[in-house]
């Protein structure tokens, strides 16, 4: 399990860093959708993370429902959570403002975190003690 974690905490680093330099004012180039697939992508590595012993169904799921549940919240309005949302952990946790196309993005990029659960199960079996 603590050879799963590490991999897993190594590819949100490198998630995060690659979202992060995507949302780079000099990087103008990259559309601002793949920031949200990658945003999706990290949230599925961080519940596989957490959650490491639980079934790949279930990491979707709860990945789905944490990621369609944080666009959803930028529906609400209130001071003290609009001014959280202008720090920067704000802007990266929680969004700014509701996008529907957003959670399409969160929706590929969940989808990208499952090609990448069974790469990995292809190449490092002994990873996972059971079968989903």
């Amino acid at each position: 399990m603590l050879k799963a974690r590490l991999i897993y905490l190594f590819l949100i680093v490198v998630t995060v860093i690659v979202g992060l330099v995507s949302r780079e004012p000099s990087s103008a180039v990259v559309p601002l959708f793949v920031g949200d697939i990658l945003w999706g992508l990290a949230v599925f590595l961080l519940m596989r993370f957490i959650f490491i012993a639980k079934p790949l169904s279930f990491i979707v799921i709860i990945s789905i429902i944490y990621a369609y549940a944080t666009e959803l919240s930028q529906l609400y309005s209130a001071p003290w959570i609009d001014h959280l949302r202008q720090t920067f952990f704000g802007k990266v946790m929680l969004g700014e403002t509701f996008f529907l196309g957003d959670i399409a993005s969160y929706t590929i990029g969940i989808g990208l975190g499952v090609l990448v659960e069974l790469s990995l199960r292809t190449l490092v079996r002994t990873m996972y003690p059971q079968a989903d």
